[in-house]
């Protein structure tokens, strides 16, 4: 394959934005599909930016007290079935196993698509006494549910994810732990994945089966649609009377315990296609791609540029970067290629011209700048034009999403909105669901987003009915 079909064979973002993201996706090897839709092999590629999101995260979590467990796959469908609104707001998307070997089950067993009911049945064994909590656990896993409609990363059968969740003597804990991992999440995604977002309330439509309240952080793909990227809920007590979770209280008396859960997923590896990449293939955040720089060494058959390429890979690798050197038989323009399309940060360009001046080249991914940098320096600039790039990724979508939130106060101009420009429409809202599902039906498909922490005041009544108005709303079309 020859340098030029290498780099073409990605169809321009502007052109056909599913078709370019499907092909980075391939092209990049993050994931291959398999015989069953919706279901995928996570590639070496994938699996990697994966792996750092979820060290990353592991860290954060640990920090505030939660500790990691696991549950079972299989939920028996008697105990799925405990919480009314939970499992109907599941029902659609459970598969079921109804056999076992040769012999038909006589209780079908639901995949699990989430595990509340399976952490209510740990705590009614295990939760006695105010003593025994608060507990703060977390379970790295995937879970199943049948999508009809797939799409790799965004939307898939079985995806893999983590699903904190929380029990607490009062009201005031659960909340506060509820809000503590959503700014959790918002500050992961906003300061390593360089993604901006817009965060807050679910509308009750919108938020999780069987939950009191569900907050949530929205990112804004290049293409004007919304990504739901991280939710953390309050559940009350409403599971732990279902599953008759009770403790004794410092008065002595008995008492149902709080709920939380929160959880982010594999989404997010769409999320940083689609918010970072360009035509040439993905843009990785230096804070979470697996490979930071790619020594690229010119004419590495000469020993002194594979003296000098060996010795860079290991000093860099002595301070820390996750580095990589380019030794394969390619010429110098398919490696070039091969490192854009794959969004390694910066490649450091090792040629015999650069060795006798004492320096080397780097090039950022983002921007395409050449910098030149003296080759006793390297490991001191390099981190800093890291840093740098994580920051101006940040900036640039950041620029992006508030160049794409606009305003409207009336249906008319909501509509007008939405077919000129995508993004995030705000507006005001009296708080009836019929508005919502009226809002939805006439811009082909926005729904609310959330309900900001800061709400602005942009009118006193609804934008659909003209009734006083309760709260402004971030609306927009999502994945």
């Amino acid at each position: 394959m020859s340098e030029k079909k290498f780099v073409e064979a990605i169809t321009a973002r502007d052109v056909d934005f599913a078709k370019w993201y499907t092909d980075v996706v391939t092209k990049a090897k993050l994931c291959e599909y398999t015989s069953i839709k919706g279901c995928m092999v996570y590639m070496p590629n994938g699996y990697a930016l994966w792996e750092n999101i979820q060290a990353n995260l592991d860290r954060r979590f640990k920090e505030t007290g939660v500790r990691n467990v696991y549950m079972p796959m299989l939920i028996p469908e008697s105990l799925l079935a405990k919480e009314s609104d939970h499992v109907e707001g599941f029902a659609p998307e459970v598969a079921w196993v109804t056999q076992g070997g040769q012999e038909k089950l006589e209780e079908r067993l639901c995949i699990r698509p989430t595990s509340e009911v399976l952490f209510c049945e740990h705590w009614s064994k295990n939760v006695n006494s105010h003593r025994d909590l608060p507990m703060i656990y977390n379970q790295w896993c995937s879970v199943l549910r049948w999508e009809k409609t797939t799409r790799p990363f965004l939307r898939s059968k079985e995806f893999l994810w983590q699903e904190g969740h929380t029990i607490h003597a009062t009201k005031e804990e659960a909340e506060a732990r509820t809000e503590m991992m959503l700014k959790l999440y918002h500050d992961f995604v906003e300061e390593d994945l360089a993604i901006p977002v817009v965060w807050g309330r679910k509308t009750d439509s919108e938020k999780f089966a069987g939950a009191e309240a569900t907050y949530t952080i929205e990112a804004l793909m290049h293409d004007g649609k919304a990504l739901q990227s991280g939710t953390s809920h309050y559940f009350g007590d409403g599971f732990c009377r279902a599953f008759d979770v009770k403790f004794c209280n410092k008065e002595n008396k008995m008492e149902y315990p709080h709920q939380t859960s929160w959880g982010l997923s594999t989404r997010l590896l769409g999320a940083i296609i689609m918010v970072h990449g360009d035509d040439d293939g993905l843009v990785l955040p230096p804070h979470i791609a697996p490979t930071q720089a790619m020594i690229i060494p010119i004419a590495h058959q000469k020993e002194d540029v594979a003296n000098a390429s060996e010795k860079l890979l290991n000093d860099l690798k002595q301070i820390g970067i996750r580095v990589q050197i380019d030794l394969t038989d390619k010429t110098p323009g398919f490696k070039f290629s091969n490192q854009e399309l794959l969004g390694i940060p910066v490649r450091v360009e090792v040629g015999p011209r650069d060795l006798e001046n004492g320096v080397v080249t780097i090039v950022r991914r983002d921007t395409r700048e050449k910098i030149t940098v003296a080759l006793d320096e390297v490991t001191s600039k390099l981190p800093e034009i890291l840093e740098t790039m994580q920051k101006d990724m940040y900036n640039r979508a950041k620029a992006f999403l508030d160049d794409h939130v606009t305003t409207a106060t009336s249906m008319e101009e909501m509509i007008q909105k939405f077919e000129e420009k995508t993004g995030f429409v705000k507006a005001m809202w009296c708080g009836d669901e019929n508005c919502e599902d009226e809002i939805k039906a006439q811009t082909a498909g926005a729904t609310s987003r959330c309900i900001p922490f800061d709400e602005e005041h942009l009118s006193d009544v609804c934008v659909c009915c003209g009734k006083p108005a309760k709260h402004m709303v971030y609306f927009g079309k999502a994945y």
